[in-house]
């Protein structure tokens, strides 16, 4: 678990990192793709290092963040896709496939969450 919360963590960290990078994004649109601003490529540096963090402090801690990572991005997601095209809570750019892309990591970050054997909490 606690190797799995590093990969996320780096992950988390790259993409958001890689948000501000010419020739990855133009013209805030990552990989020509999703929408990006500088709030949005914050979140997810942020959520980066509280990953990394969670998962030094042992199996149990990156557990709980997975679960409390993958609700807060079925959350955004739902809000995404209330408003589609825009901004969420007038701060993070956000557009169909941001939703989309919030949804797959809930469903991931949850169930990787949810089936943890108790060997690995």
């Amino acid at each position: 678990m606690r190797k799995l919360g590093i990969v996320w963590g780096i992950l988390f960290l790259l993409g958001g990192i890689l948000g501000f990078v010419p020739g990855i994004t133009e013209h805030e649109m990552f990989l020509g793709i999703f929408m990006v601003n500088t709030a949005h490529g914050l979140m997810h540096i942020v959520s980066g290092a509280i990953f990394l963090a969670a998962s030094s402090l042992g199996a149990t801690a990156a557990r709980l963040w997975f679960l409390i990572f993958g609700a807060f991005y079925a959350v955004l997601a739902v809000i995404g896709f209330q408003v589609g095209e825009g901004m969420i809570f007038r701060l993070i750019s956000n557009n169909t496939y941001d939703s989309w892309g919030h949804a797959g990591l809930a469903l991931v970050l949850l169930l990787i969450g949810l089936v943890a054997t108790k060997q690995e909490r």
